[in-house]
């Protein structure tokens, strides 16, 4: 079966109930999988998500030389003595932005290599340069081509780093590259993310020096070569936490979230305060990963009004730009009229107006801003999803939400960052089934 072709099909309109359980982050999980590649030695990673990112990148790791062996959730990577870049997976690779985090750890496996342009989430220009840029600094040169990134240097230093954006991956690559350089460098303007921090840990678990986590400025005492047999766990996924707050917000249901990454949902959680949403959080203790902090959140059903002020996303500790998204569908429930901005991407607000095929009332106002207007009545649909895992995912909850049947077809964005999801919609009272294409 094409994994491309499934669908999901939808009987919306009913109220959910119950609760749910985190998952294990995409983003976290596909950079370790990336950092793996410093290690000489074998490296277990606990709690990983099965997800169709991870599958591509663990095609590569394959296609390369790498041993990968699941075990439940659990995947053992053994490295071997020399990676062949001749046998890549391209097709794999092609299929995931998180390919560009391979440049960090194989610039001390190779001198000059190059690796295929990649893909992902369609979401317009999404620039390299803050990637590149920043590698330069170590002695790094990479290429931009229509195709692939040539990358080479001639030897490697340690080095200061400003980055020119807060990007999470392009700060994850230069932790990478500066892990295995000897000595001191410095990162100023680091994105403090979640994936960020979970690479400092696991850098960490491996010998590298590592200090600042959690701050904009990371100090990185690097170590020549990394042969060490290490195990470590994947956190737990804001997205996929408020994947199910924004689902019960706008399906008007009682449901709790368990294991929820508090720290990276807390200005989300101020906007939708108020805009109405009731709720309590309670406090759960860290993950296993020694960093993330938990805690459950449990959703009353709400009367919502729209945010007063746009809601737009700002690097951490700000409102995160995976899950500006959601605030579309749960403003189609708010009375009012709620302004997005989704500044950082030149395409992505135009797939909010997806929604309309529900009866939702969206106004495109340019590229990056839209506005919404509610509470609207929404009505099944049969929608293909855009090729990008956020808007698609907001239509999905626009089809829970929706009266009627729903058929969502293309899903494959979907399963790009969500395991097992027809299973856990399903747990809380959701009519929804997977069909293949």
């Amino acid at each position: 079966m094409n994994k491309d072709d499934l669908s999901f099909i939808v009987e919306g309109g009913k109220t959910l109930k119950g609760s749910i359980l985190t998952n294990r982050s995409k983003n976290g999980a596909v950079s370790l999988l990336a950092a793996s590649l410093l290690n000489k030695g074998t490296t277990t990673l606990l709690n990983v998500p099965k997800i169709e990112e991870v599958n591509r990148l663990i095609e590569v790791l394959v296609s390369i030389g790498v041993k990968a062996e699941w075990n439940d959730h659990t995947l053992t990577l053994t490295p071997p003595e020399t990676l062949s870049l001749d046998t890549l997976d391209r097709a794999a690779a092609i299929r995931t932005r998180s390919i560009l985090m391979f440049i960090g750890p194989l610039i001390h496996h190779f001198e000059s290599f190059y690796l295929p342009q990649s893909g992902g989430c369609t979401l317009g220009l999404r620039s390299v340069r803050p990637h590149l840029w920043a590698l330069e600094k170590f002695g790094v040169s990479i290429d931009a081509k229509t195709d692939r990134w040539p990358v080479s240097h001639a030897g490697l230093k340690p080095a200061e780093v400003v980055l020119y954006e807060s990007s999470d991956t392009a700060t994850i690559n230069t932790l990478l590259a500066a892990s295995r350089i000897e000595g001191v460098s410095t990162i100023k303007y680091a994105s403090a993310n979640y994936q960020v921090q979970e690479i400092c840990g696991f850098l960490r678990a491996l010998g590298v020096g590592i200090e600042g986590i959690g701050t904009t400025t990371l100090t990185i005492t690097g170590v020549k070569d990394i042969d060490t047999d290490v195990s470590y766990s994947v956190g737990e996924d804001p997205t996929d936490a408020m994947f199910f707050i924004a689902t019960a917000a706008a399906t008007h249901s009682a449901l709790t979230i368990e294991r929820a990454p508090i720290e990276f949902l807390e200005p989300e959680l101020v906007v939708l305060e108020k805009m109405g949403l009731e709720f309590t959080v309670t406090q759960k203790g860290i993950s296993e990963n020694g960093i993330t902090k938990l805690a459950d959140i449990a959703i009353r059903p709400s009367k919502l009004v729209a945010f007063p002020e746009k809601i737009h996303a700002r690097p951490y500790p700000g409102l995160n730009i995976d899950n500006l998204p959601f605030f579309a569908v749960i403003g189609t429930q708010a009375e009012g009229s709620t302004l997005i901005h989704d500044w950082v991407y030149e395409k992505r607000a135009v797939y909010y107006t997806e929604l309309d095929r529900f009866g939702a009332e969206t106004q495109l106002l340019d590229p990056h801003r839209i506005t919404i207007v509610g509470p609207s009545h929404l009505r099944g649909a049969d929608i293909f999803c855009p090729p990008a895992l956020r808007p698609a995912t907001i239509l999905l909850i626009g089809a829970l939400a929706a009266e009627g049947h729903s058929t969502l077809k293309n899903v494959y964005s979907i399963n790009r960052g969500y395991e097992d999801l027809v299973a856990r919609l399903r747990s809380i009272g959701a009519d929804i089934q997977s069909a293949g294409g």
